[in-house]
């Protein structure tokens, strides 16, 4: 069942100034494949990403923890080998997994996720953190929250776009990327690159946080499409 969302909103800073807020159009289905125990694609513009989970199951006893739950995060690239690049990306999404899966009901078990990059036009890691709480929800595996990634690139004339494309990464002098919580829009975890004041990072949260809530509202959307369609 696929769902799709294209939103524009205004979001009103700190300082009286409104940003209008863009997201590309989003795309999600889930339950795609049938080995893996969740699974989803997710797609933000052109950007697409396929995610699997395996587990709760048996975990090797070199990685076995006695209170909780072992998460692998495996990134798979559409071409050649995973580089330093998509080590750190594992380790951004594998965080924030932990922060929100209740890996403590599933003691000495092992959970994999492996995301599948599929198309790359910007916004990668994001679009990773969205698959992956859909695949998790497919799963049905316990969560205290949800979770979702929203990218923002800093222009050089200090302009905030949020969701960019690969070729506005490229021109912007820093880009942001954070994962927001579905209860109180916290920050869960956040990836910066590049140079930016305390100020623009004050700004890109709170643009983060307000365009959060129109994700959370696509993630209800596509469920409850997908629901009522099986009832």
């Amino acid at each position: 069942m696929s769902s799709h969302l294209r939103t524009t909103m205004e979001v009103c800073s700190s300082d009286g100034f409104n940003f209008n807020v863009t997201l590309r159009e989003f795309g999600c289905e889930q339950c795609l494949l049938s080995r893996p125990d969740g699974s989803s694609s997710f797609i933000q513009g052109d950007t697409s990403v396929l995610a699997a989970m395996y587990g709760p199951a048996e975990v090797k006893v070199s990685k076995e923890i006695y209170d909780r739950a072992t998460l692998e995060v495996v990134i798979q690239t559409k071409v050649g080998l995973p580089s330093v690049k998509e080590r750190l990306q594992e380790q951004c999404v594998r965080e924030t997994c932990e922060a929100s899966l209740l890996s403590s009901l599933h003691p000495r078990s092992s959970l994999t996720l492996i995301l599948q990059v599929l198309h790359n036009d910007g916004s990668l890691l994001s679009c990773f953190l969205n698959a992956a709480c859909m695949a998790f929800m497919d799963a049905g595996l316990p969560m205290s929250c949800l979770f979702c990634g929203v990218t923002c690139a800093i222009a050089r004339d200090g302009q905030v776009i949020t969701d960019p494309t690969a070729t506005q990464e490229k021109e912007s002098r820093a880009l942001l990327t954070f994962a927001i919580d579905s209860t109180e829009q916290k920050v869960m975890m956040s990836s910066t690159k590049g140079s930016f004041s305390v100020h623009e990072l004050q700004e890109c949260i709170a643009i983060s946080q307000k365009a959060s809530e129109k994700i959370f509202q696509f993630y209800r959307e596509s469920v409850q499409r997908r629901y009522s369609k099986t009832l």
